[in-house]
């Protein structure tokens, strides 16, 4: 079963973003927009992860981490708060408070991606999958190692995060504006054409001779790993 993780979030925006993103990473997303919404989501469910908001409506993010680690069912659950507060003071505060870790706003997707994966790998690892493996093809979490039919396939970090992004859901079209968000982040400028460069320093670095290529352009909608690679390969 994949990660659990509650985001606790009253910008609907912000919200929508970070469903996106983290159902196209594989895990089961649940939402709240107040404290008291969050407290009655974890006690129908414990989730295995939450994302919340510092500046929340009735109950703030601060006073909603005390209380969890103050209850023995949820004090062990992994808690990264969100805020705009960035001065050390406020960090200090949201970590001694209970907080695993601490982003703040306006935060890059890959990072959080990445720090989700680091706390959960800690809790539990058998929550976070270390390889992604299609066809003949297989991407290692753990070591940032890609292979292909038992040869080392040498990558940029860029078309490393390409690769993982593409690979998480075989047969999902994704557009050089999505892809810009989950892989470069939504905080940094980048030409979309950008992609279109990475995409063919991808393609060259895991296709040699004629072997059959994973990512499939689709015309007029972006780009996507061919969902029958797996068949072929």
């Amino acid at each position: 079963m994949p990660a659990t993780i509650l985001v606790v979030e009253d910008e609907g925006d912000i919200a929508i973003l970070l469903r996106y993103n983290l159902e196209a990473e594989g895990f089961r997303v649940v939402t709240a927009e107040t404290g008291d919404e969050a407290q009655s989501q974890i006690h129908e469910k414990l989730p295995d992860l939450i994302l919340l908001d510092w500046m929340l409506p009735e109950i703030s993010g601060i006073e909603l981490c005390r209380r969890l680690r103050a209850r023995e069912e949820t004090s062990r659950i992994p808690i990264i708060m969100l805020t705009a507060r960035g001065e050390e003071e406020e960090r200090v505060r949201g970590l001694s408070t209970g907080a695993d870790d601490y982003i703040v706003k306006p935060f890059s997707v890959p990072e959080l991606i990445a720090r989700i994966h680091a706390l959960l790998r800690r809790a539990n690892p058998n929550l976070v999958t270390a390889a992604l493996r299609v066809g003949d093809l297989e991407l290692d979490r753990t070591t940032h190692r890609v292979r292909r039919a038992n040869r080392d396939v040498h990558l940029g970090p860029t078309e490393y995060r390409l690769l993982e992004y593409l690979m998480r859901h075989p047969g999902r079209v994704y557009s050089r504006e999505q892809l810009l968000d989950g892989v470069w982040g939504n905080d940094v400028y980048v030409d979309e054409r950008t992609v279109d460069v990475h995409i063919g320093r991808l393609r060259r670095a895991i296709n040699r001779g004629r072997e059959s290529d994973p990512i499939r352009t689709v015309r007029g909608a972006g780009y996507a790993f061919d969902e029958r690679f797996a068949q072929v390969a």
